[in-house]
């Protein structure tokens, strides 16, 4: 039998983030020769930044319903098999101390670095090699798997998994690796979008709301039927927040955002009330009541609403409910992938197996994480995506 060369791995792992970590350790402690290679200097740099440096690792009520998709059914098996709670377990057995933000968030108490730390070391117990600095230059595919021609040299393996991720955050590294893969190999490549993205608003309203940058206030944002009640944040450049963030990866070109600035309540039945019971208050009035004290008096001043309630008519009070209610604005545009957190659309999954996720057509050439069309809501959704498609192939490779 001929002997395997020190550069002939069982599986090469392309992309050192959370999905490519996740692989290498469960391969690993299958007994399988794991190399994982990327050409940023150091590991898990997305998860480093994710959650203001907290990293939001998981949401325990982490549906397939998160997920967004061309063929929606794809993502159901690896998560039903690799839940939240199993993750968590991960976490607790390294002592990692997290809390829970809002509703099922988790977040790490001290600090991101605590992720990347548990997931290099399961890498190193589980014998998987990291290489950093290493950039991929071309692959092709021979009788014994595939070669990886690197910047340091030629490598052999059976089994190729990329975990290159998206094209969110250049300046993190991002490039459209993972789709030129794909292509390579014949896989169709869904059209790809920035998502988890803030808007930019057109230069008329970004300067009425100029003042209110760095306000936040709760609302309901809604688009193409797809409803988010969190925190809005108006920023020098546009509208952010959770609930933009959301919003945005239901969001076309030329829609319009409706913002209910003040969900949970009736207004028109409130100001009608308010009209009867103190006729002399105002719209001010009652808008600083709900409202952060700048944003009250900024959209006031923005749709004039002046002089006492009694001199308002029903259809005046109805015109304020409408406005407040459905606040619609038409945004410029996003941000795009310079602060996207993801990347919509990728590799079509109807190509992959949604047990292994292997390509069909090439049983041995995997794709996991962000690089498919499988994209999470904000709130720790895209990691649990990174975990559960990481562990599905790192089950099989």
């Amino acid at each position: 039998m001929k002997a395997r060369s020190s550069n002939h791995y069982d599986v090469i792992i392309i992309g050192a983030g959370a999905a490519g970590l996740m692989c290498a350790a469960t391969a690993g402690y299958r007994g399988r020769k794991v190399l994982v290679l990327d050409h940023a200097n150091k590991p898990g740099k997305k998860i480093l930044m994710s959650g203001g440096g907290r990293c939001n690792f998981t949401n325990l009520n982490s549906t397939p319903a998160n997920f967004l998709s061309d063929n929606p059914h794809f993502c159901i098996s690896a998560l039903r098999r690799y839940t939240p709670q199993a993750f968590l377990e991960l976490v607790e057995r390294h002592g990692i101390e997290h809390e829970e933000k809002a509703a099922g968030q988790l977040f790490c108490k001290e600090s991101a670095k605590d992720i990347v730390n548990m997931l290099l070391a399961e890498c190193e117990w589980a014998g998987a090699d990291i290489r950093m600095k290493t950039s991929v230059n071309n692959i092709t595919q021979g009788s014994e798997g595939y070669q990886v021609n690197t910047s340091s040299g030629p490598l052999t393996c059976e089994s190729l998994v990329a975990a290159c991720g998206g094209l969110s955050i250049p300046t993190m590294g991002a490039t459209g690796f993972g789709y030129d893969l794909a292509r390579q190999f014949g896989l169709r490549v869904l059209p790809t979008r920035a998502g988890l993205v803030p808007f930019t608003l057109h230069p008329e309203l970004k300067q009425q709301l100029a003042p209110l940058s760095g306000v936040s206030c709760p609302v309901d944002a809604a688009c193409n039927n797809q409803h988010f009640r969190e925190p809005m944040l108006v920023t020098h450049r546009g509208l952010s927040g959770p609930s933009m963030l959301q919003v945005s990866s239901f969001w076309q070109p030329g829609d319009s955002l409706i913002i209910n600035l003040l969900p949970g309540r009736d207004i028109r039945e409130e100001l009608t009330f308010l009209r009867k019971q103190k006729p002399q208050s105002t719209v001010a009035q009652y808008l600083a009541q709900h409202l952060p004290k700048r944003f009250a008096q900024a959209f006031n001043e923005l749709y004039g609403w002046r002089g006492p309630l009694q001199s308002y008519k029903n259809s005046d009070i109805e015109q304020i409910a409408d406005t407040l209610g459905q606040w619609t604005v038409k945004p410029a545009g996003t941000e795009g992938y310079r602060t996207a957190e993801v990347t919509l659309g990728g590799v079509d999954t109807r190509q992959l197996s949604s047990k292994t996720m292997a390509t069909l057509d090439h049983p041995n050439l995997y794709f996991i994480g962000e690089v498919v069309d499988v994209t999470g809501h904000l709130g720790g959704h895209n990691f649990q995506w990174a975990w559960a498609s990481g562990v599905a192939a790192g089950q099989h490779v």
